[in-house]
Parts: structure tokens; sequence; C-alpha cells
């Protein structure tokens, strides 16, 4: 596939030094917008991680097995990958923002429906908040492609993964307090989050006015690019760090624990891992700052990945040192699979439809990844075997980062 050549006719497009082509700069990013974006961004896993410390509490409060708080932790991102290739479609045809706006409403609607004191309403609230939740990991990169100039993307994206992250940890970190504090116990823990959700509806309700859908501007919606490889390296990379990601959390303080770990240590090196990323991804933009070609980056920061999963095969009592490079590797890998899904579409209704594909296949990767090496550990006694594999699939996820880090576009047929 050769890079796209400049063309007034298309939105964003870049010359081939990687600028914007003349006349078709964007106007500089408002504060408002950047701030709309962090609102939307801080919705994004701050209900969902919660769930995570209120799980025991959940279990026995409604009387869930064990096999069916997996099914709860899992639902999500099954979600994810069933509900992300409908967004494309929908946005061609109700507008980017107002679809955004609608996504907003029905997760504060699913937020309150997964709190009532009921297994059915738990469940059944869920599936809403997680459909919400999936619009708007597709949509944001397509608003971003559409009103940030090119040479930012990457650090608007930083900035969100990083509001994510933040917002992620905290409610981690305080559903469970919150349970023992307020009236409702873990029912009304689990819907504080709807102060964000709020906030940014009442942020992005204004943003509406002008915004057109594209089926009535006679633009042609832009189809799902199953074709391309560029579009399966961005999908695969996408797949592969979400993986990682989510096998590390499932997983990390089990391996450690079971290595001569005390259970609070392991807790702690949990966090250290997430803050590690956060450190990472933040300080992305401001070392690759001007470099539209991030093949080394994505491939580099994948080896690291593998060599974390490698060090705790190989030298379990350098577990800071793993957790290091896990972390680094993850911040930064989280970030360009974000960026990819921008980047590497020609407009806003491309980036869309990359988004919503890379984000099927990757949170479907993701939500099988933890469970199989789950069932491998089980089958084998042994953590070795599912990290050698982790690793393996660190180097793969190079290969994919590398295809995926190329300075091109992908093609998208017109529907």
């Amino acid at each position: 596939m050769s890079p796209r050549s400049p063309s007034p006719s298309r939105s964003g497009q870049r010359s081939a030094s990687g600028a914007p082509a003349p006349g078709l700069t964007r106007p500089a990013v408002s504060i408002g917008l950047v701030f709309a974006i962090c609102l939307v961004a801080a919705n994004l896993r701050t209900g969902l991680t919660g769930v995570g410390t209120l799980l025991p509490a959940i279990e026995h409060g409604s009387g869930l097995t064990s096999s069916w708080g997996g099914l709860l932790s899992t639902l999500p991102l099954l979600t994810f990958a069933a509900t992300s290739p409908l967004v494309a479609r929908t946005s061609h045809r109700f507008g980017t923002a107002r679809l955004l706006v609608a996504a907003l409403g029905a997760l504060a609607v699913g937020t309150v429906i997964w709190s009532l004191p009921s297994v059915i309403c738990l469940f059944a609230g869920t599936v809403i908040l997680s459909a919400a939740i999936a619009f708007g990991n597709v949509l944001l990169p397509a608003l971003i492609r559409r009103s940030v100039p090119a040479h930012r993307i990457q650090g608007i994206s930083a900035l969100y993964v990083t509001v994510m992250g933040v917002t992620a940890a905290v409610s981690s970190g305080i559903s469970a307090p919150l349970s023992h504090t307020l009236p409702g116990s873990w029912h009304t823990a689990l819907a504080w989050g709807i102060a964000f959700t709020v906030a940014a509806f009442l942020a992005w309700l204004p943003r509406m006015r002008g915004d057109r859908p594209q089926s009535a501007t006679g633009v042609t919606r832009s189809a799902v690019p199953w074709r391309s490889r560029l579009a399966w390296q961005v999908s695969i990379f996408m797949g592969l760090q979400s993986l990682a990601f989510y096998t590390a959390v499932a997983w990390l303080p089990s391996i450690l624990i079971q290595r001569g770990t005390s259970s609070t240590t392991a807790g702690w090196m949990l966090f250290y891992y997430q803050m590690i990323g956060l450190a990472a991804s933040s300080l992305l933009p401001l070392l690759t700052r001007g470099r539209h070609d991030q093949r080394w980056t994505a491939a580099g920061a994948s080896v690291l990945v593998a060599g974390g999963f490698a060090v705790l095969v190989s030298a379990p009592a350098l577990s800071v040192l793993a957790c290091t490079l896990l972390g680094l590797g993850a911040g930064v890998c989280l970030v360009l699979a974000l960026t990819f899904q921008s980047e590497r579409a020609g407009s806003s209704g491309e980036a869309a439809a990359l988004a919503g594909m890379a984000q099927s296949v990757g949170y479907l990767v993701a939500a099988a990844g933890p469970l199989l090496l789950g069932i491998l550990h089980d089958a084998t006694s042994s953590w070795t075997p599912p990290l050698v594999v982790l690793a393996v699939l660190g180097i793969a996820m190079a290969g994919a980062g590398y295809g995926a880090g190329r300075n091109r576009q992908v093609r998208c047929a017109a529907r």
C-alpha cells in the first residue's frame, strides 16, 4: 500500500513531508474542546474498573458464584467487540457529536440501572453501559481526526489516555471505601462515576449545533476496511496490546504471589505497573514530537512488553524490573494504538470505520486472552507456559506495530 498523495478534496490530508497540505490546516485546538474530550475520556473506564474491587462484595450481596462474577467482568469486553463495528454506520447517519451525546445519555441510564438492587439489572445495566462506552471509544478518535491538527493528534490522544488512566486508578481505589461509607453499599459505589457522565453530557450538548450527519450532506459512508492490510495491522496491534494489559491486570498479582510475594506487595506492584504506564503515555508526545513515522517506537515498546514477561519467567526476583518494562511498553503501546486509529485515516468518517474495526478485533482478543491463559495455567499448574506465550505475543505485537506505525493511510471504500 502506498501513501496517499495530498489532495485538496480530502480534509486533513498531509503532504509527503508529513505536514498538513496547503490550505487544509485546521484551526488551533480550543481549551474548551480539549476539556470536553477529557470529560469523555473520564467516562471510558471509571465505572468498569471499580467493579474489580467491588466484585467480592457484589458476589456476597447478590449470591453470584465466581463463574458468574467472571462473566460480569468479561461481559464489557464482549460488548465492546460486538458493538464497535456498528458505530461508523450510525455516526454517518446521525452525526458524530449527536451520537456521542446520545451515548453519554445511555451511559447515565446504564449506570443507574446496574446500581439497582437486582441481579437482572446488574447484568442489563452492564450491557447498556458497556455499549455506550464502546460508542465513546470509537467516536473519540473520529472527533479528534476531524477537529485536531495532524501534528497534535498524538498529544491529544496521550492526554485523554492519561485522563482515562487516572480516573480508572481513582475508581479502583475509592470504590471499596465508598461502599462502606455511602448508603446503599456497593450499589451506590457502582454509580459514583455518573458525575463525570453528566458533566460530559452537558459539555457536548452545545456542540451538537451544526453537527450535520454526513448522509445529509451527500458524503458517502466509509466502509469498515476489512480488506486493508494496514487496517489489520492497526487492529492486531490494538488487540495484542489490550491482551497484554488486561492479562497483566488480571493475573500479575497471582503470578507474583505464587512466586513468593506477599499479597500486599503484589497489589502495590500492580499499582506501580499502572503508574509507570501513565508516566510513559504522558511523556511519549514530548519524545516523538513532529514524527509521523512511528514504526520503531511501536516495535520498541512492544519488545519492552515482551521483555517484561520474559523477566518474570527467567528472574522472578526482579519483579520491579519486570513491572517497569511492562509499564513502559504498555503506556506507549496504548497511546500509539489509539493514535493510529486517527492518524491512519484520511477523514473523520474513515477514522470511525477504522476505530470500529480495530476496537472490535482488539477487545475480542482482549476478552479471550486472560481466560485462555488462565486455562493454560490450570492445565500446566505453572505460570511459565502462559508467560512464555505472552512474551512470544509481545514479539508478534512488535511486527504488527512496525506495520501500523508507517506514515500511511487506510483506503476505505465508500458506501
